[in-house]
C-alpha cells in the first residue's frame, strides 16, 4: 500500500481532487513550493520539502529538491539493507512521484505563434525562406525560455521511473483518476508502475530534445539545427506524438496514424480543421503536395490535387479566375480533389468550389460567406493553415533506415533572367512568363514530369511515367486542342530529340528544360528545326 506521496507540478489542473482521493487512501503528502500551498489553502494536511530537507528553496526556486531526503526516499529500494540506511539518517520512503515540468514547450510556443502567424495576405512564407533563422520575439526572451528548462523534475521522474519496481510515477494530469482508482482497490501492481515509468521517460526524452531542438536554433552564428555540418547534422533526435488514428493507412489492410513532431519546443500544427470527418492517411499525403504547389507562387493561385499530383493549378488576378482555370485542365480528375489556394479563401471562389464534389479545401483563412456556404457540404474537409513552418529537411523512411535530405527549396531558378536561351528563336515576354510559371510547376508534379501551360493555367500534365516521351505523350492526350499554342516544362533534361518531336507535334512552341544531357546539341538542333524556343534552368527538379 502506498504510504507517501510526493507532488511537485507546475500544471495544478486536477491538483486538489487528486490530493483528496489520496489523502482519503490515507497517504502522506508532501509538496514543493506552490503545489504545497495549492493543497494547504484547499485544507488538506501537507509537508513541505523544506521541511524534509532542511532547507528553504533556493536560488530562487532553482534548487527545491534536489536533496537525498527527497532523493534517498525514492531511489531507495525496498530491501532491508536499503531501508535500514534510511532509517539511519532519519529518512522514509517515497512510494509515489507525481510530477509535470515547467512548461519550456508552452513557453517556446508562445514564440512559435508569433512568428509563424500566418501573414495578412495569406501567403506562407515560401520554401526558401523555411530554413532561415527565427528571431525570438519581444516578450519570449532566451533567458526566460531558459528558465522554464526543468531540472528537479525531470530528475525525480527518471528517479521515481528508475526505481518502478517500488515506486508509482505519475506525469500528466490524465492519469490521476486511473492511478487513484488503482490505489484504492490495491491494483497498482508492477504491471502498471512499469508502464507509467516508460511514460515517464519518453516524457523526459521528448522534453529533453525539445530544449536541445530549441537551442540549436538559437546558435550565435546564426545557423539553425539543419545548417549545421554542411547542412545534414551527424544526428537528427526524432520524438513523434501521436495526434490522430486514422481508419487505416494507404490501404484497409494496414494501419495508419498521423503523427507531429514533439520535439520543435511546441511546434503548432501546421493545419488546424474546421469542418468535416477526420482526415484520412491519403487525405494527408494530397495535401502535403497541394499546399506546397499553391504557396510556390505569388499571384493568386489554386492547385488541385489527385493522387499527389497537380491536375490543374494557376495562377491569376482574382482566385476565382484561378480555380476556373485550373479545373478546366481536367475536370474529371478534379472529382474527389483535394484543392489549396494561397489567398483567402472568397465567396466567389466558394460558390464555384462547391459545384463539385471536393474532398479538401485548404487555405489560408475563409471569409465568414465562403465558409457558410461551404460548411453545409458535409462530406468536405475544411482546413485552415496556421502559418507554421515545417522542418527544413525532408525524411522518409526506407527499408532499414531513412533517407535525409534538405527540401527542394530553390528559388533562383525561377526567375527568368537567370536563364539560358539556346535556341535560335528568342522566347516573347508572354511566353517567358508561362514558362516561369510552368517550370513552378513541374517541380511539384512526380517525375518523369512534363507540364503543358498556357496563359499560366495547366492544360495538361503527365506525371510519374517512366518514360519522359510517355510523360509528353500523357501530357499532350490531357491537353488535347489546348495544345496548341502552349509551352512546356520538363523536371529533368531530355537525353533524345524525340521527346521534342512529340511535343511538337501536340503544338507546343515552347519549352523549358534543366540541359545537361550529353545529346544538348542534338535536342537544341531538333527544336530549332521544329521551330520551338527552348531554355535552360541549369537546375533539375526530380520528384520521387
Amino acid at each position: 500500500m502506498t504510504s507517501r506521496a510526493l507532488l511537485s507540478v507546475s500544471d495544478k489542473t486536477g491538483l486538489i481532487s487528486f490530493a483528496q482521493k489520496l489523502h482519503d487512501a490515507r497517504i502522506e503528502l508532501v509538496a514543493s513550493g506552490g503545489t504545497a500551498r495549492q493543497i494547504a489553502d484547499a485544507g488538506l494536511p501537507v509537508t513541505p520539502t523544506e521541511d524534509l530537507t532542511g532547507f528553504p528553496d533556493l536560488l530562487g526556486g532553482r534548487v527545491k529538491t534536489l536533496h537525498p531526503a527527497i532523493h534517498g526516499g525514492i531511489l531507495a529500494r525496498r530491501t532491508e539493507e536499503h531501508l535500514a540506511e534510511l532509517d539511519r539518517h532519519g529518512l522514509a520512503p517515497i512510494d509515489l512521484v507525481v510530477v509535470n515540468l515547467y512548461p519550456f514547450q508552452r513557453t517556446v510556443a508562445l514564440a512559435d505563434r508569433a512568428r509563424h502567424g500566418a501573414p495578412e495576405t495569406g501567403r506562407s512564407d515560401l520554401p526558401a525562406r523555411r530554413s532561415q533563422r527565427l528571431e525570438q520575439p519581444a516578450g519570449v526572451s532566451l533567458a526566460e525560455a531558459v528558465e522554464q528548462i526543468d531540472i528537479g523534475g525531470v530528475a525525480l521522474l527518471r528517479a521515481a521511473a528508475k526505481n518502478f519496481e517500488s515506486v508509482a510515477v505519475v506525469c500528466e494530469p490524465a492519469d490521476y483518476d486511473g492511478v487513484a482508482m488503482a490505489i484504492s482497490d490495491g491494483s497498482l501492481h508492477i504491471e502498471t508502475r512499469r508502464a507509467l515509468a516508460l511514460k515517464a521517460f519518453r516524457h523526459t526524452a521528448a522534453y529533453d530534445a525539445a530544449i536541445a531542438s530549441y537551442l540549436a536554433q538559437q546558435q550565435p552564428d546564426g545557423s539553425s539545427w539543419s545548417e549545421v555540418e554542411a547542412g545534414l547534422p551527424a544526428q537528427i533526435d526524432l520524438q513523434l506524438e501521436r495526434v490522430q488514428r486514422m481508419r487505416y493507412g494507404e490501404n484497409p489492410h494496414q494501419q495508419g496514424a498521423l503523427y507531429q513532431f514533439a520535439n520543435e519546443g511546441g511546434k503548432l500544427p501546421a493545419f488546424e480543421q474546421i469542418h468535416g470527418k477526420e482526415m484520412s492517411y491519403n487525405n494527408w499525403l494530397d495535401l502535403d503536395g497541394s499546399w506546397q504547389a499553391a504557396q510556390d507562387f505569388d499571384a493568386p493561385t489554386v492547385a488541385i490535387i489527385k493522387h499527389s499530383n497537380p491536375c490543374g493549378l494557376a495562377s491569376a488576378d482574382s482566385l476565382a479566375e484561378a480555380y476556373d482555370n485550373a479545373l478546366a485542365t481536367d475536370p474529371v480528375s478534379a472529382f474527389g480533389s483535394i484543392i489549396s489556394v494561397n489567398r483567402p479563401l472568397d465567396i466567389a471562389t466558394a460558390e464555384r468550389m462547391s459545384e463539385i464534389f471536393v474532398e479538401i479545401i485548404a487555405a489560408p483563412s475563409y471569409d465568414d460567406d465562403a465558409l457558410a456556404l461551404l460548411q453545409c457540404k458535409k462530406n468536405l474537409r475544411l482546413l485552415r493553415a496556421t502559418g507554421a513552418l515545417g522542418r527544413p529537411l525532408s525524411i522518409r523512411s526506407v527499408y532499414g533506415g531513412a533517407l535525409v535530405q534538405e527540401l527542394d527549396s530553390s528559388r533562383d531558378d525561377l526567375d527568368p533572367a537567370n536563364w539560358r536561351i539556346v535556341s535560335k528563336i528568342q522566347p516573347p515576354a508572354a511566353q517567358m512568363a508561362d514558362l516561369a510559371f510552368a517550370w513552378g510547376v513541374c517541380r511539384h508534379v512526380k517525375s518523369n514530369a512534363i507540364v503543358y501551360v498556357k496563359d499560366r493555367a495547366t492544360v495538361g500534365v503527365g506525371a510519374g511515367q517512366m518514360s519522359r516521351v510517355d510523360a509528353v505523350m500523357l501530357a499532350g492526350h490531357k491537353a488535347g486542342h489546348k495544345a496548341q499554342g502552349a509551352v512546356l516544362a520538363s523536371d529533368a533534361f531530355f537525353p533524345f530529340p524525340d521527346g521534342i518531336e512529340a511535343a511538337a507535334e501536340h503544338g507546343i512552341v515552347a519549352v523549358v528544360q534543366p540541359g545537361g544531357s550529353i545529346r544538348d546539341q542534338e535536342v537544341v538542333a531538333a527544336a530549332d528545326r521544329l521551330g520551338l524556343a527552348m531554355v535552360f534552368t541549369g537546375i533539375r527538379h526530380f520528384r520521387h
